[in-house]
């Protein structure tokens, strides 16, 4: 009787939780339609893994006493006190529309240089990488007060090494040196001799999200969420930000995709302070270290200071701040284009709402240029990215592929005014689970710099054909539009 009962129970058990692991994936916030009907689809289709796969993958929780943590730091954390610059055209919507993501103002008075030379761009794709790791280095050797950084991705390679040579030496002089890396992009070198090293010098250390993978987070949690910003800020005068992580272009733990092709710009002036309240909203809930809650606005001395005439405001998004930021930005600034729109992505998975307002821009008569890796580094992100293809093309965006490497470079200029460059690609990865950071830019001569390296990009890339896309033998098209279609749930 109770053996006949057992199969009985545990299958009414599987049912029930069949029906709210569904009913969750229905009703859960801050979800776009298309992650509602393909998570359902995919829990409804494949009921055992499709349960295991949501309770896994299917929620962004970063845990409640993480998230108290935040919640803590972002009422003691000290803003800087700047004065908003004067903005007017499509730069105002742009920079109020960021002002509501992060809460700073678009400041004036900033230096800001795209380091690397443009022009070595089609024939030595690798010497920017390496200029801009020189420049920083050179920095770090003038530090004198700290050295904050955070990096996604750290090898201990020649690129890692010289680096943390660096902070060390500037650790053993008295400098104050916090190092912030992410634990599964970084797992490599926090458990290497040169994380011992970086510690023995006086570096304070954290490889951040180092627990969300454990078991007792993964109930109704992703277990790859990821902090996924590259920021460095130095006595709260200089600052680099881009796509860049610390590791050589030979990325030699992918080394048949590479060179990674990169950039990185160094900031001067206001917009600092505001990396430097980026960084530390990440390292106190993590470290609980206290004192750090007034150096936003700590006095740099006036020799110190470089002024310029560009306007930046920065950007942070993440799981736990203003859902769909970094995709209402990318949308926003495609629909602000009003001649020229020009895009670089490693990773080109877009929301509905990107992918339209992309298709639409040349619709508007908006010269519209999209440059995506010939070769990804990642199959599922190719596949979902050429589902996209021919919608693209039948719009009149002009697509090319980037033959020499991973273009990792995440650009986007419009009309030579207004360019957003830093850390988030256009997938569904960085639009809704990374923690990232990009820069606004409201100056003709750095989104000048900027666009003359896209150009540099292009004049070696190949245009996809419309003709060639439609000639995709049909089992290429299933392939990339299942993968495309599962791209909410991947």
């Amino acid at each position: 009787m109770h053996s006949n009962l057992l199969p009985q129970l545990w299958t009414g058990s599987v049912f029930i939780l069949h029906l709210l692991v569904a009913a969750r994936a229905l009703t859960r916030a801050n979800r776009s339609p298309a992650s509602r009907a393909a998570w359902v689809a995919v829990i409804m289709l494949v009921p055992l893994a499709g349960i295991a796969a949501y309770l896994l993958l299917g929620e962004t929780s970063i845990g409640r006493s993480r998230a108290r943590r935040l919640r803590k730091v972002q009422t003691t954390l000290q803003r800087p006190v700047q004065t908003p610059a004067q903005v007017s055209g499509a730069a105002a919507s742009l920079v109020a529309l960021a002002h509501s993501i992060t809460g700073f103002d678009a400041v004036a008075g900033n230096r800001i240089a795209l380091l690397g030379d443009a022009a070595a761009v089609p024939a030595q794709p690798m010497v920017n990488s390496k200029a801009a790791i020189h420049h920083l280095i050179d920095d770090i050797a003038q530090a004198r007060q700290q050295v904050h950084i955070a990096f996604y991705i750290w090898l201990a390679d020649d690129t890692g090494q010289r680096l943390a040579l660096a902070v060390a030496a500037a650790a053993r002089r008295g400098v104050q040196c916090r190092v912030m890396v992410d634990a599964l992009g970084s797992r490599a070198f926090h458990d290497s001799a040169l994380w011992r090293e970086l510690a023995q010098a006086g570096v304070q250390l954290l490889a951040t999200l180092d627990d969300v993978s454990r078991l007792r987070h993964m109930a109704l949690s992703r277990v790859d969420l990821r902090d996924h910003r590259k920021l460095v800020v130095i006595d709260n005068r200089i600052a680099y930000c881009g796509s860049q992580n610390c590791a050589d272009p030979e990325f030699r733990i992918k080394a048949r995709y590479a060179p990674w092709i990169d950039v990185l710009l160094r900031c001067e002036g206001p917009v600092v302070r505001q990396m430097q309240t980026l960084f530390l909203s990440g390292w106190i809930p993590e470290t609980n270290e206290a004192g750090l809650d007034d150096l936003p606005n700590a006095p740099v001395a006036a020799a110190d200071v470089a002024p310029g005439n560009c306007v930046a405001q920065a950007v942070e998004t993440g799981p736990t701040a203003r859902h769909n930021g970094m995709s209402d930005l990318f949308v926003a600034s495609m629909y602000a284009a009003r001649h020229e729109l020009l895009i670089t992505t490693p990773y080109f998975v877009p929301d509905e709402a990107l992918l339209r307002a992309l298709c639409a821009a040349p619709r508007r008569g908006v010269a519209t240029t999209l440059i995506v890796p010939a070769r990804n580094d990642s199959w599922l992100v190719a596949q979902a990215c050429r589902s996209c293809y021919a919608d693209l093309l039948s719009n009149g965006v002009a697509l090319y592929e980037y033959p020499l490497g991973v273009l990792h470079a995440k650009t986007l200029t419009l009309d030579g005014e207004i360019s957003l460059v830093g850390s988030a690609n256009m997938d569904r990865r960085s639009l809704e689970l990374n923690y990232e950071n990009n820069l606004l830019i409201s100056d003709r001569e750095v989104t000048g710099s900027i666009r003359a390296r896209q150009l540099g990009y292009l004049s070696v890339s190949k245009a996809v054909d419309v003709a060639a896309v439609r000639a995709w033998p049909f089992h290429t098209r299933l392939i990339h539009n299942v993968v495309g279609m599962m791209a909410p749930v991947l």
